[in-house]
């Protein structure tokens, strides 16, 4: 074929499908190649966990509705691969990288996924992820689950994938797909999508819905998009968006969304931006080559018009510490989810999972489970306790509050500049969205991102921010892929 996938974008996709330079088909048929020469040999980056069994059937579904009717919209046809925590009620199990959930299949698609599938996407596969979301034990190394083995960077394999949406980061970096779907707690967007050279949004907490994903935090997760360009990266937030009846977060986002965020895709849209530069406390384990290119996206960003805040630091950053709210969260939450498989999923608690990993510690106790027996001996998963109730309370006030709103009203910012993921942490127990944008590479190919960060249902401001850094910085280049065995 001539048709190029490497680097491609939805739109390239879309003109090419609407002239018939290729096919639906032909356009997953060309991606499993791809995945087949790189994901699993060669280099073999390990980002696959499953491909979907009807995805052929389903890509030749959307090219005879296009070829009938219309398509759909800017996904009609376009492969998609999801984190392997993400529910889809077809032939694809949903583990979270878990062997002690290798046989679990979820009875229906989870809400982000019926919105895909109404958009015409063809879920490809899952991605392989750290395991519960790295909730497992400390100490197991970003991307690596007992289920999916070791994803690896592609740009270095001697560096971290980051995590724990490792595989969704790495499949696209690879071009193994379109756009994919990753999710967060904290970090687990930004972190891989930093390290991956790509682009991932992680939404305000409520933005989309969270129903039929295997949880780790109710008051912390959301799923966000991943793609190699800001406007892909919009285009896969819009299919996903809507209202979930089932989901209490999505409410708080009435009268705050938009249905078409393309509209903020704007190419001069740091011109008179007012930009914060959190230096205090989140630059101490940047590094130099990694403070080197983050001084150069703040260089690029005035000189195209942006006014440079510096310093413009968060006054609680250093209060910061150790919350026990997810810890807490994951208990109850996971229950939950489980008890909603069915009488007949192999795994109904918390407690099942943990027995089911030591009868089988070869395989799933690489790096132990430290930390699922703390979730499910130390805490009672009614969210009663004290130390729980005070530390979501105390959450909220230093890292909303008294934290990312008071800087960002002080100062009257449009968006606070991070470098990478570092400021991730509070973020996430604020409930608030970032985007990090590809900013560049370290002399050992490690690539690093910027991360601009709003308050509630900011996407807006921060799509037009990370829109026009890529316009203008155009720092993204593909992983060569090759094999250094």
């Amino acid at each position: 074929m001539a048709f190029e996938i490497v680097e491609t974008t939805i739109a390239k996709i879309q003109a090419a499908l609407d002239s018939g330079e290729i096919t639906s088909r032909q356009l997953l048929l060309m991606y499993l190649e791809r995945i087949a020469d790189h994901d699993k040999n060669g280099l073999t980056v390990g980002s696959v966990i499953e491909i979907n069994p009807d995805a052929l059937f389903i890509a030749d579904a959307m090219d005879a509705e296009r070829a009938i009717l219309s398509a759909r919209g800017p996904l009609h046809g376009v492969p998609v691969m999801l984190k392997d925590n993400i529910n889809t009620g077809d032939k694809m199990h949903t583990s979270a990288g878990s062997l002690a959930l290798a046989d679990s299949f979820a009875g229906e698609d989870a809400f982000i996924v019926s919105r895909l599938r109404d958009a015409g996407a063809v879920i490809l596969g899952k991605t392989n992820m750290t395991e519960f979301a790295n909730f497992m034990t400390t100490g197991m190394p970003s991307g690596y689950s007992s289920r999916g083995g070791q994803t690896l960077n592609p740009y270095n394999i001697s560096k971290p994938t980051g995590g724990s949406s490792s595989g969704s980061a790495v499949a696209v970096a690879c071009n193994f797909c379109a756009v994919s779907v990753g999710t967060e707690t904290s970090g687990s967007i930004l972190n891989p999508a930093s390290l991956g050279s790509v682009v991932g949004i992680k939404p305000t907490v409520g933005l989309l819905s969270r129903s039929g994903i295997l949880p780790l935090s109710n008051s912390q997760d959301t799923a966000g998009p991943i793609a190699r360009t800001v406007r892909d990266a919009v285009l896969l937030l819009n299919a996903m968006l809507g209202p979930d009846e089932t989901d209490a977060a999505t409410g708080a986002s009435l009268g705050k969304t938009h249905g078409d965020y393309t509209g903020f895709l704007d190419g001069n849209g740091l011109q008179g931006a007012r930009i914060g530069i959190p230096r205090d406390y989140y630059f101490e384990e940047v590094g130099d080559e990694r403070l080197a290119l983050y001084e150069v996206a703040v260089r690029l960003m005035k000189d195209q018009g942006a006014v440079i805040v510096d310093p413009a630091d968060v006054p609680t950053a250093r209060d910061i510490r150790y919350s026990s709210v997810v810890l807490n969260e994951f208990k109850n939450s996971l229950n939950a989810y489980l008890a909603k498989l069915g009488p007949g999923a192999p795994m109904r608690t918390l407690k099942d999972i943990i027995a089911f990993n030591h009868a089988h510690p070869m395989e799933t106790l690489r790096y132990g489970q430290s930390t699922l027996l703390d979730a499910e001996y130390r805490t009672s998963g009614t969210l009663t306790e004290p130390q729980y109730l005070r530390d979501r309370a105390a959450d909220l006030r230093l890292c909303k509050d008294e934290g990312i709103d008071a800087v960002m009203r002080e100062h009257r910012l449009d968006a606070l500049l991070f470098p990478a993921d570092f400021g991730s942490r509070i973020m996430a127990r604020a409930g608030y969205p970032s985007i990090v944008v590809p900013a560049g590479y370290t002399p050992d190919g490690e690539p690093f991102g910027v991360t601009f960060a709003g308050m509630a249902f900011t996407e807006p401001v921060l799509i037009r921010l990370a829109y026009a850094f890529e316009r203008h910085s155009k720092a993204r280049r593909p992983p060569s892929l090759r094999s250094f065995i």
